[in-house]
């Protein structure tokens, strides 16, 4: 009830009548034009989440990185230009099923598949990524800029400050990790654009075309991460201090209990676990890189107060308002993956196992979402947007982003699981 109420505060009667409208006609849609085996799904997901039956998989854990993994190559195979399809979307369109690269999660899915190339190495995943470095140069704005949307012409182009920074994050990977120096200048342009477009209180000027107009977007501070370790990389102080003043903006928005206002794509009044994901793990990781204690401290005092919301199986409501409270019915699975990710990182850091229980909780739930074996090889190792999948969030498909951070939850379970298979040091 506490759910509904807020998904019906959030957007009023008029809004909450045309949303419901919305999607009944996306529900035709796809029953029209998706796949016998989709729409099976969709079926079957929906009596899960009305029946409340999603059990937690504890086990799993590498044959599920390793379908994830292959979900991203196919969703780059299916793009045919070297980025990654935004996402496989069988009943919406058009077109149907997969669409369009995506400049933006093209970028910082190369870390991610640079990760998994490290634990389980396969050279052809390493010149998977050398193609999504290259495209993303070949389609770089003459400012340095990275394009908001999907990949459009150059005269359609618009920037945006927020996508050029998770460019810059698979880009830092690829030079930390891989000989290919040719992506050094382009890195460098995107670092400079970046660095330039911070205002005097620290916060970033381009939202872009593609989100609601609001003056701050909190989320955005996951940049910084990208800014600093570029400023490592090329030994640039101004990036990293820059960087600093990005986050020190940040925490201004964070309340007492760790909530962080101005912080969502639509609705800042009750933010997406996406987008409180992204601000967690941007604190945090430039706060690890610069040994800013104060940092990891606020995002745990974010952590201790969203490691109580999941219920006992590990569903956590896809928005929360400034009370933490839900925001919607539906779970936003990308930001539970988020979530999952920075309590694991929170776990390697300070040594808590609350906090690993925590990631473990969030993501054994999302695993059985993952599915499997399906008739439609488009759904296999993918991750939907929403539980239900015509949820609130990215409805009616698999953005390849939700997989994205499903990968990286999925990578940190097994670092936590090895560690604590470690035997101790001696004194």
């Amino acid at each position: 009830m506490l759910a509904v109420a807020g998904e019906l505060a959030a957007r009023g009667p008029r809004r909450t009548y045309w949303a419901a409208s919305a999607l009944w006609t996306e529900l035709r849609q796809a029953r029209r034009h998706g796949s016998e085996p989709f729409r099976r799904h969709v079926y079957n997901d929906f009596m899960a989440f009305a029946g409340a039956s999603v059990r937690p998989i504890k086990d799993e854990t590498a044959q599920r990185a390793q379908a994830a993994a292959d979900w991203l190559l196919r969703a780059q195979q299916a793009a045919g230009d070297g980025g990654v399809s935004y996402g496989y979307f069988p009943g919406m369109g058009p077109p149907w099923g997969w669409k369009r690269s995506y400049p933006e999660t093209t970028g910082y899915i190369m870390t991610s598949l640079l990760a998994f190339a490290r634990r389980f190495p396969d050279p052809s995943i390493r010149e998977a990524v050398l193609r999504m470095g290259r495209w993303e140069a070949e389609i770089q704005m003459p400012s340095g800029a990275v394009q908001g949307g999907p990949v459009c012409p150059p005269e359609q182009q618009t920037a945006a400050a927020f996508n050029t920074g998770m460019v810059l994050d698979g880009w830092c990977s690829v030079l930390e990790q891989l000989p290919e120096k040719d992506l050094l200048e382009p890195a460098r342009r995107a670092a400079d654009w970046l660095a330039g477009d911070v205002n005097e209180h620290g916060y970033f000027r381009t939202n872009g075309a593609f989100v609601s107009s609001d003056a701050v977007k909190t989320y955005t501070c996951l940049c910084a991460w990208a800014l600093y370790r570029f400023g490592n990389l090329a030994n640039n102080s101004h990036h990293r201090a820059t960087a600093l003043r990005v986050i020190e903006a940040a925490l201004a928005k964070q309340r007492p209990n760790g909530w962080f206002a101005d912080n969502c794509l639509t609705n800042p009044k009750a933010p997406l676990t996406h987008t409180i994901g992204y601000t967690l793990q941007g604190v945090l990781e430039v706060g690890v890189l610069s040994g800013r204690g104060d940092f990891v401290e606020a995002v745990r005092r974010s952590i201790d107060a969203l490691q109580a919301l999941p219920d006992k199986h590990g569903y956590l409501a896809g928005r929360l308002d400034e009370q933490w409270r839900p925001g919607t019915m539906s779970s936003c699975l990308t930001g539970s993956a988020q979530i999952a990710i920075v309590a694991y990182r929170l776990h390697q850091l300070l040594g808590e196992d609350s906090y690993r229980r925590c990631g473990d909780r969030l993501l054994n739930y999302i695993k059985p979402l993952q599915i499997l074996q399906n008739e439609d090889p488009g759904i296999v190792g993918a991750l939907p947007g929403s539980f239900p999948i015509f949820g609130s969030y990215m409805r009616g498909g698999y953005p390849n982003w939700a997989t994205k951070y499903l990968l990286d939850a999925l990578l940190l379970q097994l670092d936590a699981a090895a560690a604590a298979c470690s035997p101790a040091p001696r004194s």
